[in-house]
C-alpha cells in the first residue's frame, strides 16, 4: 500500500465585511419612534458637581419680564414694515416668538460655554429640560408654558378669529406647547429611525480550491503501511 498523505484543507476565513454590516443596518419598519434620553450615574454626578448657568438664569430677576419687552419690541419692528396689517402683524409676531421659543428651549441641546465643568453631561438634553433640574411644575416652567398660550389669544382676536390664521396659529401653537408637557420629558421623537444590528456580522466563507496545509501539518511524519505488518 502506498503511503497515506494527509487531506487537503480547506481554510475557512472568518471576518467582517463593511459592506455587510452596512447591508444589515436596514431601517426599521415603523416610521416614527419615541426614544427616551437617560443619564448615567457620571452624568448625574458631573450635574451635580456645579451650578448650570445655561438654565439658572430663567429664575433671575427680569427673565420673566424680558419675553414681554421681546414681544412688544417685535410688535412694533413688525407695525413699520409698509403694507403690514394688523392680522398678519400679530401673526407674525405670534410665530416668530413660537419659531425663536421652540429652537431655544427644545432644539438646540447642550451648554454653549462652560461645558468642559460638567464633563459633557448636558450634550443629550434641551434647555428645558435642564431648567430646575428637571424638576416640573415649577414657576418658571409655568410661566413659560402660559407666554405662549396668552399670546395666542391675543392673536386670535386682532385677527378677527380668521379661520385661516386661527388654525395656522393654533398648530404653531401646539407644535411649541407638546414638548413642554411632563409627559415629553426627554423623549425623542425620530423620524425613519435605523434599525441598529443585532450583532457584528462574522460570516464563515469557505475559500475554494485546495489550500497548502498549516506548518503543524506538515512537520507530522509520513506512516508508511506495509503487506508485513499484516502477516
Amino acid at each position: 500500500m502506498s503511503g497515506l498523505s494527509p487531506p487537503s484543507i480547506t481554510r475557512l476565513s472568518i471576518h467582517t465585511d463593511p459592506a455587510t454590516v452596512a447591508q444589515r443596518r436596514r431601517r426599521s419598519p415603523s416610521i416614527l419612534k419615541v426614544e427616551h434620553v437617560d443619564s448615567s450615574n457620571e452624568e448625574t454626578l458631573d450635574q451635580a458637581a456645579y451650578a448650570n448657568i445655561n438654565a439658572e438664569w430663567v429664575n433671575r430677576k427680569g427673565a420673566w419680564m424680558i419675553h414681554l419687552v421681546l414681544i412688544a419690541t417685535g410688535k412694533v419692528i413688525i407695525d413699520t414694515i409698509p403694507g403690514m396689517t394688523q392680522n398678519l402683524s400679530w401673526t407674525a409676531v405670534n410665530l416668530t416668538y413660537l419659531a425663536c421659543s421652540y429652537l431655544m428651549f427644545h432644539w438646540v441641546t447642550g451648554i454653549p460655554f462652560d461645558n468642559e465643568l460638567h464633563g459633557g453631561a448636558y450634550d443629550d438634553l434641551t434647555l428645558w429640560e435642564q431648567i430646575d433640574g428637571g424638576a416640573q411644575n415649577t414657576p418658571s416652567r409655568k410661566w413659560l408654558f402660559s407666554v405662549p398660550v396668552v399670546l395666542f389669544l391675543l392673536s386670535t382676536h386682532y385677527t378677527n378669529y380668521n379661520p385661516w390664521l386661527f388654525a395656522v396659529n393654533l398648530s404653531a401653537l401646539i407644535f411649541t406647547l407638546v414638548p413642554k408637557l411632563p409627559m415629553a420629558h426627554r423623549q425623542r421623537l425620530r423620524i425613519l429611525p435605523e434599525e441598529q444590528p443585532s450583532g457584528m456580522a462574522t460570516p464563515i466563507t469557505p475559500l475554494s480550491g485546495t489550500s497548502t496545509p498549516p506548518d503543524y501539518f506538515r512537520a507530522a511524519p509520513e506512516i508508511r503501511v506495509t503487506e508485513a505488518q499484516f502477516r
